[in-house]
């Protein structure tokens, strides 16, 4: 691995104009900025995953930084060899979805006039206007996506979005939802287009076309 340290927000800014990174490490604590604040800017530019480095490893803070964008999150004190391990285990992600949909030339998915651009990590309004998705938020969508019209448990969207190596409650699946529909400016009633099934889960009610 080439690496590129950077002791400040600035100075990671500076790194990320002058080169293209495959993986960003980021510890929240920053003498001139909040690498939750960081992460969010970074990841509004950049489709760079992204692993948070803290020592606040407690579940609120996990849950707040992974709903945040970041692919995963390890809290101090760590093992070096897992570190490197979970490093492995993101760019086999990112590179794995990337090559399947390059073959299957499905990167983009349209529903009801708008677009989802799995390379770009982009959602297109009918308007033609980027919306920005954090990563819990673009992984839940390409799992709605991948399965149009069928009701699927909280389970079930836990297992298709779920980053390896964590653990994440079924409510971060309601909480992520719901910033979902605000984005998709969708009421959640029941013409919406996630709509909430009562004791069974959710269903995406549109047709999806390549």
């Amino acid at each position: 691995m080439a690496v590129t340290s950077a002791p400040t927000a600035q100075a990671m800014q500076s790194a990320l104009r002058a080169r293209r990174f495959d993986v960003i490490l980021l510890d929240l604590m920053l003498p001139d900025g909040h690498g939750l604040d960081l992460c969010r800017e970074v990841l509004s530019r950049l489709p760079v995953p992204v692993i948070m480095l803290t020592a606040q490893g407690d579940p609120i803070s996990r849950v707040i930084g992974l709903e945040m964008g970041a692919d995963d999150y390890l809290g101090k004190p760590f093992e070096p060899r897992e570190l490197v391990a979970r490093i492995h285990a993101v760019l086999r992600r990112s590179s794995g979805a990337r090559a399947g949909l390059e073959e299957g030339g499905a990167s983009v998915a349209r529903f009801m006039g708008w677009s989802f651009d799995r390379l770009k990590r982009q959602l297109i309004s009918p308007e033609d206007v980027v919306v920005q998705l954090s990563s819990a938020e673009y992984r839940l969508l390409s799992a709605l996506v991948d399965n149009p019209e069928r009701v699927l448990s909280r389970e079930e969207l836990l297992d298709l979005s779920q980053v390896p190596g964590t653990e994440v409650s079924d409510r971060s699946i309601d909480l992520t939802v719901s910033r979902l529909r605000h984005k998709l400016r969708d009421s959640g009633l029941g013409d919406g287009l996630i709509r909430t099934m009562r004791g069974e889960g959710y269903l995406f009610a549109a047709r999806v076309s390549a």
